[in-house]
């Protein structure tokens, strides 16, 4: 059985109103996280940066807007399924980068094969990774940070 699925998309990194430029994302899921997404930043000239969130936010910010604190979703026309906007906030600092909603539609369903929405807690092996995730989890912010 697969354990994972991941995926590249390219997004717009929006620096200011009138800069901005194209970076690829790689999307993450896996498993024996079955709660979260990763999402990996290539920014030109620095490494990798990786954020973790609810698999949940992003299903629910192609959408419509979601989130409060360091992750927000917000869906760039509400009545169409057209461009999401993702805003990461770490303290005053802030990254703001615009997707295209169907490539994310494409992993989401992909996540939903390898693990039903609302059946992640229901994996046979969730307790016995989870530790193992939250280490992980833990050890990309201290490596980011």
């Amino acid at each position: 059985m697969r354990e994972s699925v991941q995926a590249e998309v390219m997004m717009s990194f929006l620096v200011s109103e009138e800069l901005s430029f194209r970076i690829p994302v790689e999307l993450r899921y896996e498993a024996c996280d079955p709660y979260a997404v990763r999402l990996t930043f290539h920014l030109p000239g620095d490494a990798p940066v990786t954020w973790a969130f609810g698999r949940e936010l992003l299903i629910d910010g192609v959408g419509r807007p979601c989130g409060e604190g360091d992750v927000r979703i917000t869906p760039v026309e509400p009545e169409a399924l057209g461009e999401v906007l993702i805003r990461l906030q770490v303290g005053s600092d802030q990254a703001l980068f615009r997707a295209s909603s169907a490539p994310l539609v494409a992993f989401l369903d992909r996540t939903d094969k390898l693990v039903p929405l609302g059946q992640e807690g229901a994996l046979a092996d969730f307790d016995a990774h989870l530790d193992e995730a939250l280490d992980r989890i833990l050890a990309e912010e201290q490596s980011a940070g």
